[in-house]
């Protein structure tokens, strides 16, 4: 689906546009294959990258063709079917217009579409900018979510369980989605600021600085809950591996207690001549031999010397 916006700074609501004009946003939703045709001949698109977008595993990059930019990057995105977090967004600014083009529903865009983000559409360089803004910050949300989660799992690691494990092994594939849109996102808004491949003015600029700087300090932050995670993991598989050795000590121990009196008993329970079979005190004695065995054993097993 394709919607034009249009919005000045003496506007006060954005309104929609049958048609594009200069200073229009467009923002495309799950577009058909027609729709990307038209999208690229209406605005003079080189068709071979925004079809890109199709591909649910495209990574973060930067491309110019012509006058216009070209910005792929992926944004946080539940998907109950499919085990990545994060789906990909392509950003294109031109001279006269902005395109935004996604395969689902794009959470960070909705402040803009609810009159929540005061913004004009004609200020295009400026709006691109507030988009990276606000995708940082729903990333920033995500981790701190993230981060209290693990944390809460860093106070019960004596007592994790399975499930626990799983959990752990869930965050950290979703913190390792995180780190691999930011990391060339980093790398493409790095490179903007070394070239004059959009026209900024000096705000722009400034922006831009923070956003590299904010984009940087998401990574570290990743990379520091990545790096929790993987303690609490190693920890957990520690106590793990060592009450599995104490329960199968115990148990190794517990066999060789019983087998003590099950020899003996079977020794004197054949059906051949043996000592002791005319004493009368013949079982106690026997009795006695097993206990005496039993007791030596659990001694030395106490005292680790078996």
């Amino acid at each position: 689906m394709i919607t034009h916006y249009f919005k000045t700074t003496e506007d006060t609501q954005l309104s929609t546009c049958p048609e594009p004009r200069v200073g229009i946003w467009t923002h495309v939703v799950a577009p058909k294959e027609e729709e990307l045709e038209a999208l690229s001949e209406l605005y003079g698109l080189d068709e071979t990258i925004i079809k890109d977008i199709e591909d649910f595993f495209e990574v973060p990059r930067f491309e110019q063709e012509g006058t216009a930019s070209y910005f792929f990057t992926r944004y946080p995105y539940d998907l109950e079917d499919i085990d990545i977090d994060t789906v990909p967004i392509l950003i294109v600014l031109g001279e006269t217009f902005l395109i935004t083009i996604a395969e689902q529903e794009v959470p960070f865009l909705k402040p803009f579409l609810d009159g929540k983000r005061i913004f004009s559409t004609t200020h295009k360089t400026k709006l691109f900018l507030e988009f990276v803004s606000e995708l940082m910050i729903t990333y920033e949300r995500k981790l701190t979510r993230t981060r209290k989660m693990v944390l809460r799992d860093t106070g019960r690691v004596r007592s994790i369980k399975a499930r626990d494990i799983q959990r752990l092994v869930f965050f950290e594939q979703e913190i390792n989605e995180t780190i691999s849109a930011l990391v060339p996102t980093h790398d493409w808004l790095k490179q903007l600021t070394k070239g004059n491949y959009i026209q900024m003015f000096s705000e722009d600029r400034e922006l831009l600085e923070d956003l590299l700087i904010a984009n940087n300090q998401l990574v570290d932050s990743s990379k520091s809950i990545l790096k929790t995670i993987q303690n609490i993991r190693g920890a957990s598989e520690s106590i793990l591996t060592q009450k599995l050795n104490s329960t199968i000590r115990m148990l190794t121990g517990l066999t060789i207690v019983l087998t003590i009196p099950t020899l003996i008993s079977s020794l004197f329970g054949m059906n051949v001549p043996l000592p002791l079979q005319n004493n009368p005190y013949g079982f106690w004695l026997i009795i006695t031999i097993i206990v005496v065995a039993v007791a030596f054993t659990i001694y030395f097993l106490r005292n680790r010397w078996i």
